[in-house]
């Protein structure tokens, strides 16, 4: 089985453009282009299941196009997303803000989806995608090193309670790499399909490991890479696994 993960950041690229030369208005506005070129890559890599981080549900930034339901659409694939701020959040009333979400693209062989939020941060849900021999898990944890602390032990109590193997995956923007969830990964039975701990951020010069693919005993990695593709400023991983 196939599992991809992608930061995509809302289809507007891997960076400022001379048109949009102050930094983060570049996040105010998607291209057609850079969402088609995203839909090719993924595509191309015939995944089973894909993770997408920072999607874009139908907000003036992407032209009111839901880009998880696009994407799903293309790949003839089921979609499940949702937004990725608490429901009492300020964030649920922003323009543009209260459409950015994460989501997960499976082919229909899925039981079910339950979206589960952490207790802290200002990014707190968590989805769930049940298979019928693995439960998967897609996260983006906080910019905040002591939220992301708090959420690390959330995501442990979740995975202890699941009675199937687990994959844990996401954008953990951990800025020291495996290091900083070294503890958690040990706690849960973890261990990272990105054996050499290579870096998937930036796309243009990656030097930080802030994307994972966590998997848990009965769970065996047949191949990992991170593809050096310029749509995004994160750089997508893609995992092979099979259940044992």
């Amino acid at each position: 089985m196939r599992l991809l993960l992608y930061n995509i950041r809302y289809g507007v690229g891997n960076g400022a453009t001379s048109a949009v030369p102050l930094p983060g208005a570049r996040y105010l506005f998607a291209e057609a282009g850079e969402l088609a070129r995203i839909i090719e890559f993924i595509r191309s890599q015939d995944p089973d299941i894909v993770g997408l981080i920072e999607v874009d549900t139908g907000s003036m930034r992407s032209g009111r196009v839901n880009q998880a339901e696009v994407i799903a659409d293309a790949l003839g694939h089921y979609s499940c997303y949702e937004n990725k701020y608490s429901e009492d959040s300020v964030n649920q009333r922003l323009p543009i803000v209260r459409k950015q979400a994460n989501a997960f693209l499976a082919s229909p062989r899925v039981h079910g989806e339950r979206f589960h939020y952490f207790d802290t941060g200002i990014k707190r849900l968590i989805i769930e995608l049940e298979l019928d021999d693995v439960a998967i898990f897609l996260v983006h944890l906080s910019l905040k090193y002591r939220h992301r602390q708090f959420q690390l032990r959330h995501l442990y109590e979740l995975v202890k309670r699941c009675d199937k193997p687990v994959i844990v995956a996401g954008d953990f923007n951990t800025f020291w790499g495996e290091d900083e969830i070294f503890l958690f990964m040990k706690a849960a039975g973890l261990h990272s399909a990105n054996s050499e701990s290579l870096p998937s951020y930036p796309t243009r010069a990656p030097r930080m490991e802030l994307d994972f693919v966590l998997c848990s005993e009965g769970i065996s990695v047949i191949d990992f890479e991170i593809l050096k593709v310029p749509h995004s400023d994160h750089l997508p991983l893609v995992c092979d696994f099979e259940v044992r």
